[in-house]
C-alpha cells in the first residue's frame, strides 16, 4: 500500500512552464539575454528560481540574486493575473479523490506565493497535509532535498511521486520514492527512470495508484 502521495506543482497539477519560461526572459532580456523553451525544457525545467540565475547567469552576488528572483516573481504574478494557468487534466480530480484518505504533499521549485494563489483558485489550498517550496530548501532538485523534507514534514519514509521531468524523477528516487511520471512536459523515451509513466492523471483514484505500484 502507498504511504503517502507527493505531487510536483509546475507541469503535473497545474499547466504554468511556460508561463515560468516568459517570466524568467522578461527578467533576462534586459540583460541582453534570452531562453528558448528548447533550451527551458533541456536545461532548466525542473530548477528552482535560484538555480535557474545561477545557471544562466554565473558568478551572481547574493544581492543580485535576490533582485533576479524578486523581478521573476513579479513578472510571474503579472503573468498568471493576464494568462491564467488552467490545472492540467486529472489533476484536481485526483487531488481531491486522495485528500484525506492518505497523506499529501507538494514538493516544487516554484516560490510559494507562485503556488498558494493557484491552489485557491483550483479549489485544493487545504487538500494538502504539507507543501515544501523553494522557500524551504537550499538546493533545488534534481538534489533529493525537497523530497527528503517533504516526507520528514509528513512523518514518511516512503511513498509516491508524481513528476513529470527528468530531474524531479531524479530528486524522488534519490528520496528512496517510487515515481509516476506524466508526459506533460517530456515524451516518454525522457522518463524512463520512473516506476511508471501515464499520459495523463485523468481516471487515476488511490486504489488504482495501490494497484499500479503494488509489490
Amino acid at each position: 500500500m502507498i504511504e503517502a502521495v507527493l505531487f510536483d506543482f509546475d507541469g503535473i497539477i497545474v499547466d504554468s512552464e511556460r508561463l515560468h519560461w516568459s517570466a524568467f526572459n522578461k527578467v533576462f532580456e534586459p540583460l541582453g539575454k534570452t531562453i528558448s523553451w528548447a533550451d527551458y525544457i533541456r536545461t532548466y525545467i525542473g530548477f528552482d528560481d535560484r538555480d535557474t540565475f545561477r545557471t544562466a547567469v554565473p558568478n551572481l552576488g547574493k544581492a543580485e540574486l535576490s533582485a533576479l528572483i524578486e523581478r521573476k516573481a513579479a513578472a510571474f504574478q503579472e503573468l498568471l493575473e493576464s494568462d491564467g494557468a488552467a490545472a492540467l487534466p486529472g489533476a484536481v480530480e485526483l487531488i481531491n479523490c486522495l485528500s484525506g484518505n492518505i497523506p499529501l504533499a507538494i514538493c516544487s521549485g516554484a516560490l510559494r506565493e507562485d503556488i498558494l494563489p493557484i491552489l485557491g483558485k483550483l479549489g485544493v489550498s487545504d487538500a494538502f497535509n504539507t507543501i515544501v517550496t523553494a522557500n524551504d530548501t537550499h538546493i533545488s532538485k534534481p538534489d533529493p532535498a525537497p523530497y527528503r523534507l517533504a516526507m520528514q514534514k509528513l512523518g514518511v519514509t516512503g511513498g509516491l511521486a508524481i513528476e513529470d521531468t527528468p530531474a524531479g524523477i531524479a530528486s524522488a528516487k534519490g528520496a528512496g520514492l517510487n515515481v509516476l511520471s506524466v508526459t506533460n512536459s517530456y515524451t516518454a523515451e525522457f522518463l524512463t527512470q520512473a516506476d511508471a509513466v501515464v499520459d495523463s492523471l485523468e481516471g487515476l483514484t488511490l486504489e488504482k495508484l495501490n494497484q499500479l505500484f503494488s509489490p
